[in-house]
């Protein structure tokens, strides 16, 4: 029996160490729960991300989503200028998404203006 809670216990760790947007999200961080990543490579994509938060005011919203390499590099950077208290979720696009060649996902995370980063990303294959 006790082997078998040492063995839960570790696959619980093994995937908060190799997927932490897996893990259940605090109450006020920022969410993407949606992306669609349109156009190609040669002409520039066009990345929809739906983000989930619950703005309260210009003292807590989401203020950005950016999208990264797998390695971790800023992409692209979309600016979120003023809460969406009565818009949840809500969608933002961004144009013109230069993408280097070699990479074929990437990966969307937002953030609020309290709390930083650290709500659920997602990783999207490019098409």
């Amino acid at each position: 029996m006790r082997r078998r809670a040492a063995l839960a216990a570790i696959a619980v760790l093994s995937t908060a160490i190799l997927a932490p947007s897996a893990l259940p999200v605090v109450a006020g961080e920022a969410d993407v729960i949606d992306v669609l990543v349109r156009g190609s490579r040669d002409q520039g994509y066009r990345i929809d991300v739906t983000v989930r938060h619950a703005d309260e005011g210009w003292e807590h919203y989401a203020d950005r989503w950016e999208v990264l390499s797998p390695d971790g590099t800023v992409l692209a950077t979309r600016v979120l200028h003023h809460p969406h208290v009565d818009e949840q979720p809500f969608t933002r696009s961004l144009s013109g998404v230069r993408i280097p060649e070699g990479i074929d996902e990437i990966i969307v995370r937002a953030r609020d203006s309290r709390d930083g980063y650290g709500g659920r990303n997602l990783r999207v294959k490019l098409p």
